[in-house]
């Protein structure tokens, strides 16, 4: 199955709106590399820009990766921290920002391979609208594909990933719902363009994660890259893997298995009042749950269930197989 992964700020402190100066206390780079390699199973660590990473430390990122011999997965440009992003970042409409958000990407795109990464997970976080009437939807869409397509030519060996999200910080967001968005990565058209899942991001969208990974296998194999937590279904809870759903998730890694999916799974979760490093490892303990659950399945039985599609049928396959019953 997929290799597992931690975005360094997961083990680290947590704030919100209301407790600015986080929940945990802070904890230093060496500090957060060391918590993740604790963890069991894991084998690589993703790096947010700015928060983790930038044109001054990269050499010390640079060692601390060979000092715990994990590998760099991905790095997440940082166009939802910045204030001059605040209105947007390749959908500002300043032209001046939107260029801004291009060359600060080639900058991330050139420290990752530079640390042996081969990926940038584009979070276009800021990248929509709150008002009607706000956004020229034609011409704002169209910006953002220019921007995305001006990444992804610069080096074209470095994979884009484009993570989506229904709303938050933006009351709507362009990179919405896996459609969407694969829309725009079949527009732009390029080898090197793909579609990151959110687990929680799409579970606010009201998908079916496990539909949303064939989607990505049958249009074009665009699955690039997946993020893990979980949440009740209306807000981005960023909760523990497994706390909130649990058949869902069977079935998810079960088409993560399925279609073939070989890239990592990384745990991106705002663990506020727990231990960041525990709640990452209960993440990474379920993911082997579930892998081993989907291991047991039993091809011929899956496919005699999906030709009569009979949910009572389905029922007692999967209380069969989660319980032995």
């Amino acid at each position: 199955m997929a290799k597992h992964s931690i975005i360094l700020g997961n083990v680290g402190n947590f704030t919100d709106r209301f407790m600015g100066v986080g929940y945990q206390r802070d904890y230093t780079l060496e500090e957060m590399f060391d918590r993740v390699k604790s963890v069991k199973g894991v084998t690589g660590v993703e790096l947010v820009g700015n928060w983790h990473i930038n044109e001054r430390n990269f050499k010390q990122v640079k060692k601390n990766l060979e000092r715990t011999e994990l590998s760099l997965v991905s790095i997440i440009p940082d166009h939802f921290g910045i204030p001059e992003y605040g209105k947007g970042a390749f959908t500002s409409k300043d032209p001046k920002i939107r260029e801004k958000a291009v060359s600060d990407t080639k900058v991330m795109i050139d420290i990752a391979v530079e640390l042996g990464g081969d990926l940038i997970s584009l979070w276009p976080g800021q990248d929509g609208y709150d008002y009607f009437f706000q956004g020229n939807y034609i011409d704002e869409r169209g910006w953002f594909e220019e921007g995305v397509r001006a990444c992804c030519t610069y080096r074209p060996s470095c994979k884009i990933s484009i993570e989506y999200k229904p709303k938050e910080p933006r009351n709507f967001s362009y990179a919405s719902n896996v459609t969407s968005t694969l829309l725009m990565v079949q527009q732009i058209n390029l080898s090197n363009l793909g579609v990151t899942i959110d687990y929680g991001h799409g579970s606010v969208a009201g998908e079916n994660l496990a539909e949303s990974v064939a989607i990505l296998k049958k249009y074009g194999n665009k699955l690039f890259h997946v993020h893990m937590n979980d949440n009740y279904g209306s807000w981005d809870d960023d909760m523990i893997t497994g706390s909130i759903h649990t058949i869902p998730f069977i079935e998810f890694f079960y088409w993560l298995k399925k279609t073939g999916y070989e890239g990592y799974i990384s745990t991106d979760q705002y663990p506020y009042r727990e231990d960041g490093r525990d709640a990452c490892n209960e993440s990474v303990r379920w993911f082997d749950v579930f892998e081993s659950m989907v291991d047991r399945i039993d091809e011929q039985k899956i496919t005699a269930l999906y030709e009569t599609g009979n949910a009572c049928d389905i029922s007692a396959f999967l209380r069969d197989l989660m319980f032995g019953r």
